[in-house]
């Protein structure tokens, strides 16, 4: 079987940390043949440390070389990048979110649909054993029909301070558009990937708006901060599930929580940690899982996925579709905050 050649576009954190390592463990599949960046320098440095053996300062030169790319850059450039690959005829694996607007996401999948090739977003907690276990017990009808999720992604105090996740230019948002999505994307799939109808949000950066911060993840600039780093919203989704979301970057609580909960006709279910609670035999039971099968590290399984997809072997977990109700969601909340009204999707 020939290996599929992969490009590595945008060479920092979240490539090094996770894509590359993860592509790595997958040789026997997978040749990582190349690595672009608009930081040449910073390409070439990344090539080096993972013995990548092709660094490249025009991305279409990257293009005509590979069979599939993983785009890594901030989430301006998204959508340029992932039409102009997939036009190319490449296969692609952009990371979270799928891009700053709606609009933009259309683009990409028409894209898509023009070129034949895979579209897939990084969204990478489908990939947690806990979620995946979670999506099975509700396939196989434990809970009954999904009624009711609340969803919370809270940190306490960890605006990230490094990089580009507090530019809003290049990033859209902040804890809504960088956090928040990763459980609106799960939640939205443990629900059968339902259709959002009406959305209702609140967004806030009063904390980070504040002198002399406690910050745990880094410095930032409180004078100029302008993206949300808490975000409230209530949404109505089309087979009559309703949502309770928050995220936050920076939150007066007591500790960090991420909390997926589902209430269903017939019993319901955490996540994290992982737990089915029913009533049965005139009795509360709650049941967790003495093991659970899966990767620790999620980034192995969504690699393998999109590559075997690539290779014709499966079909893509995250389907470029389903992401774009995500990006439709922030859009909204985003638009109601603005507003003051709840907003109507199609």
């Amino acid at each position: 079987m020939n290996k599929l050649r992969m490009g590595i576009i945008g060479s920092g954190g979240i490539a090094q940390s996770r894509h590359i390592p993860a592509y790595q463990q997958l040789s026997e599949q997978v040749e990582l043949f190349g690595v672009y960046d608009v930081d040449y320098e910073k390409a070439k440095q990344a090539a080096l440390v993972f013995a990548i053996p092709n660094v490249y300062d025009d991305v279409q030169a990257l293009f005509k070389e590979v069979d599939a790319v993983t785009i890594c850059t901030p989430n301006k450039f998204h959508a340029d990048l992932a039409e102009q690959a997939l036009i190319a005829g490449v296969h692609v694996l952009c990371e979270k979110p799928m891009a700053m607007t709606v609009e933009e996401c259309d683009r990409m999948i028409a894209a898509e649909k023009t070129s034949g090739k895979i579209l897939s977003i990084a969204y990478h907690y489908r990939f947690m054993k806990e979620p995946r276990a979670a999506r099975q017990l509700i396939q196989e009808n434990e809970i009954g029909d999904p009624m009711v999720a609340r969803v919370q992604a809270l940190r306490r105090r960890k605006v990230p301070g490094w990089g580009v996740f507090t530019n809003k230019q290049l990033q859209g948002g902040g804890s809504l558009i960088d956090y928040g999505c990763h459980f609106l994307d799960l939640s939205m799939w443990l629900m059968g990937n339902a259709k959002p109808v009406e959305v209702t949000g609140t967004t806030y950066n009063r904390l980070s708006k504040t002198p002399q911060q406690v910050n745990q993840w880094g410095t930032f600039d409180h004078e100029t901060f302008n993206v949300d780093d808490h975000v409230t919203a209530y949404i109505r989704f089309d087979n009559n599930v309703s949502m309770l979301f928050e995220t936050s970057w920076s939150a007066n609580i007591a500790e960090d929580k991420e909390a997926v909960s589902i209430s269903g006709s017939d019993g319901g279910l955490d996540v994290f940690p992982f737990q089915l609670n029913k009533a049965q035999h005139g009795m509360l039971l709650n049941t967790s899982s003495q093991w659970t099968p899966g990767d620790e590290d999620p980034g192995l399984p969504q690699a393998a996925n999109f590559v075997n997809s690539c290779l014709g072997l499966e079909q893509p977990i995250v389907k470029s579709e389903e992401a774009r109700r995500v990006s439709q969601v922030i859009e909204a909340i985003y638009e109601s905050c603005s507003t003051g009204r709840s907003i109507r999707l199609d």
